[in-house]
C-alpha cells in the first residue's frame, strides 16, 4: 500500500477511550470512546462501537455510533448500522433497514440556482404528522334539525374557506 492509501485498523478487542486525531482512514472494529477526528474516511464495520463526537470526510456505519457525526463529504447507514445522534452533512444516506434517531443537517438549498450551503437544520419526521380529526357528530346533527321555510330564497353559496381552516360538511333537509 502506498503512504497514502494507509488505513488504521482497530480490532475487535480494542477500546480506545480519548482524543483520536489522523490523516488516514480508520476501520473500527472494537470501540471508540471521546472524541475522533479524521481527514479521510471512518468505517464503522458490524462488531464496531464509536461513542464519540466524529468529525470526518465520510462514515459509513455498519455497526453502531452514539453522538454527533460531522462529515464534509457523506455519511452512509448501512442496513445492519445503527446510529444515535445528529448528522451534518452534504450527503446521507440511509438504507432501508439501517436504525436513525436524531437530527440531519444537509445545508441549506437555494431553490432558484439549486446551490447548497451549510448551516441550516432539517429535522425528520419520526413519526407521522397527526391526523386532523372530524369535528363530534353532534354538530351536523343538530344542523339537520333546522328547517328551512317552503317559500325560500335558494340558500346563499358558502362562504370562503379561510386557508387552514376545517372543512365540514353541512347537511340541510328541506321538506
Amino acid at each position: 500500500m502506498a503512504p497514502t492509501d494507509a488505513t488504521t485498523i482497530i480490532g475487535e478487542s480494542i477500546v480506545v477511550s480519548g482524543s483520536l486525531n489522523g490523516d488516514e482512514d480508520l476501520t473500527v472494529r472494537g470501540r471508540v470512546e471521546g472524541t475522533l477526528t479524521l481527514t479521510k474516511t471512518l468505517v464503522v464495520e458490524p462488531t464496531g462501537i464509536v461513542k464519540a463526537e466524529v468529525q470526518v470526510k465520510n462514515c459509513v456505519i455498519a455497526g453502531a455510533i452514539v453522538g454527533n457525526v460531522t462529515a464534509t463529504e457523506s455519511v452512509e447507514i448501512t442496513k445492519e448500522g445503527r446510529m444515535v445522534g445528529d448528522i451534518a452533512a452534504p450527503r446521507v444516506i440511509i438504507v432501508d433497514g439501517a436504525s436513525f434517531r436524531g437530527r440531519i443537517d444537509m445545508g441549506e438549498v437555494d431553490v432558484e440556482s439549486g446551490r447548497s450551503e451549510t448551516r441550516v437544520a432539517a429535522r425528520p419526521a419520526l413519526r407521522p404528522a397527526p391526523v386532523a380529526r372530524p369535528a363530534a357528530k353532534a354538530e351536523p346533527k343538530r344542523l339537520e334539525e333546522k328547517t328551512v321555510p317552503a317559500v325560500s330564497k335558494p340558500p346563499a353559496p358558502p362562504a370562503p374557506v379561510a386557508m387552514g381552516a376545517v372543512k365540514r360538511k353541512v347537511i340541510v333537509k328541506r321538506k
